[in-house]
């Protein structure tokens, strides 16, 4: 079966126009509409330089097929999923490469209710048409378009999941990255009562400050370094489609996704007790005894926003967060968001009077972990084979990759879905020196 390289598990990537050009792009919008049937598509992009030419091609396609295209122009990835159901529209498309490079681009599909087209549920099918040729003659009617601006339903979305007149004077950093996201912060700034330190605010395509990706530590530095120098009480920095973002302290120490998602669950638990959270299998232990700590329950799911999003679904979870940064709400169409969980943020540090690092740091001391170690190897199955062979004696869960569970400390180990990287993930039950010792052990089997 023919292969076209920018189709991965949950979305297209690649480098702009070897991988994904204007050409291909009319040819998506074409299958997408073969695939979903969809007669109303919304479609945004992100800043880069390229995704003018793709969204116009991509509009073509859709159009060509016979759906009414609304064009919401510069936007973030949750504005799709949240144009896409507020609309009633029957599918949405984001023109986006997140933090990857400048040259890259790509695009992230939803269908009606914005129910996430990975690979495995569609764009294998749409890549299939597109290599043999089967794609849609034209329709016999032009679908429409109309460019339309939907921020103002989406900042007003947004105080579903937030009381603004419980949010204290906070001193706030935010990093746009150069990203999408500084015009909404910018909004937000004239409803919160709370001085923004903005770094990077202005979108631009070059990424004159790096690529819009928290991830990397030194891209972090900025955003630690303002803290210090403006004595704020947080720091907040969002990747280039603000679906994710990321914490720091007062103090300027990076919190790791891992027990934002506890605190998230918690602070949605006091307000709506005996509700389902989802978590991903990589680290569980902290999430697991918070929300039982705050009459909630856990049901846990494979990584990755289409199983997610699945299994929230299905359980009818309030919530649900991976430690990638990824954090989803049934009220905002079961999709994750990378604003709402500012917002909660910074009102359960105004209610309970506690700086982030105060509110974490009994989850961090209870539970320290290694965060997610990536390992570059030939044989990545072997690998979690060997490992599951020698570490016997824990309890075995095979969600996603290996997760071995001992009394004191646990690991998973899982694939890369696109490249062949293990990833890592260890944590124990008080003891930082054991998890330390566990990680170090499996890194030096895992790159032997």
């Amino acid at each position: 079966m023919e292969k076209i390289p920018c189709f991965k598990a949950y979305d297209i990537r690649g480098k702009v126009p070897g991988e994904l050009n204007p050409e291909l792009a009319f040819k998506i919008g074409q299958a997408f509409v073969k695939f979903t049937g969809a007669r109303s598509v919304v479609i945004g992009h992100d800043v880069r330089s390229s995704s003018e030419a793709i969204s116009e091609a991509l509009s073509e396609g859709l159009r060509a097929s016979g759906a009414d295209v609304t064009d919401i122009g510069l936007c973030g990835t949750e504005m799709i999923y949240f144009g896409t159901s507020h609309l009633g529209l029957e599918g949405g498309i984001m023109i986006t490469a997140s933090h990857n490079p400048p040259e890259y681009n790509g695009m992230k599909f939803v269908k009606k209710n914005s129910v996430p087209v990975s690979y495995d549920s569609g764009l294998s099918e749409m890549e299939q048409m597109i290599v043999t040729g089967k794609l849609p003659a034209p329709a016999a009617k032009k679908g429409g378009y109309i460019q339309k601006d939907i921020t103002e339903d989406f900042l007003s979305n947004l105080n579903r999941f937030y009381d603004v007149k419980k949010v204290d004077p906070l001193k706030v950093v935010v990093n746009a990255g150069n990203g999408c996201v500084g015009p909404i912060l910018d909004r937000l700034e004239s409803v919160l009562p709370v001085k923004m330190i903005k770094l990077f605010n202005n979108p631009d395509s070059s990424f004159p400050n790096g690529v819009p990706n928290p991830m990397y530590e030194e891209n972090r530095i900025p955003t630690i370094n303002a803290i210090k120098e403006h004595k704020a009480d947080l720091g907040v920095a969002w990747d280039g489609d603000y679906d994710r973002c990321f914490f720091f302290d007062e103090q300027g120490s990076f919190i790791e996704g891992y027990y934002i998602v506890g605190l998230l669950a918690k602070s949605i638990l006091k307000t709506n007790p005996g509700e389902k959270i989802i978590h991903d299998p990589r680290l569980t232990w902290n999430t697991v005894e918070v929300v039982k700590a705050a009459n909630g329950e856990t049901v846990q799911s494979k990584s990755g926003h289409a199983f997610i999003k699945e299994k929230m679904r299905e359980v009818n979870a309030i919530y649900g967060g991976e430690m990638s940064a990824h954090h989803y709400f049934r009220d905002n169409a079961y999709s994750d968001s990378g604003v709402i969980p500012f917002l909660l943020v910074m009102q359960l540090m105004s209610e309970e009077k506690k700086g982030l690092g105060e509110l974490v740091g009994e989850m961090i001391k209870n539970y320290p972990c290694s965060g997610e170690i990536n390992s570059v190897i030939g044989d990545p199955a072997g690998k979690i084979k060997e490992i599951t062979s020698l570490y016997t004696g824990g309890v075995i869960d095979y969600t996603d990759g290996v997760s071995v569970d001992f009394p004191d400390w646990r690991f998973n180990l899982r694939m890369s879905n696109t490249e062949p990287i293990l990833r890592l993930n260890v944590e124990s039950r008080g003891d930082e020196a054991l998890m330390k010792q566990k990680t170090d052990e499996l890194l030096a089997i895992i790159r032997k």
